[in-house]
């Protein structure tokens, strides 16, 4: 019961008291601004937003003059580079509407 009292609320904790998450998992805040490249060397822009779709996260991609949606698995994400600023992606078919 007490629980339900913070419904709807926004909480913040300290990164100190985060704690730390298992490899391949990431904090959303850590992600946000990260540059995301192909692996072919295209810059598509820098992570705006990560969202939930239920089955896996997707994140918002905003480049210059477009915005994507990368879908966060394994098939596309080859590697996040925290430290590094950057997101490796291997893009599906057609996810890239510019592809073929």
């Amino acid at each position: 019961d007490e629980a339900e009292k913070l419904r709807d609320t926004e909480l913040y904790v300290k990164r100190e008291d985060a704690g730390e998450l298992p490899e391949g998992r990431y904090y959303i805040a850590d992600l946000l601004g990260l540059s995301v490249f192909t692996d072919e060397g295209r810059d598509l822009g820098k992570v705006s937003d990560v969202f939930s779709t239920g089955a896996n996260d997707v994140y918002t991609v905003k480049g210059r003059d477009k915005e994507f949606l990368i879908p966060v698995i394994d098939d596309v994400i080859l590697s996040t580079d925290i430290e590094g600023g950057k997101i490796i992606i291997k893009p599906l078919k057609g996810l890239l509407d510019d592809e073929d």
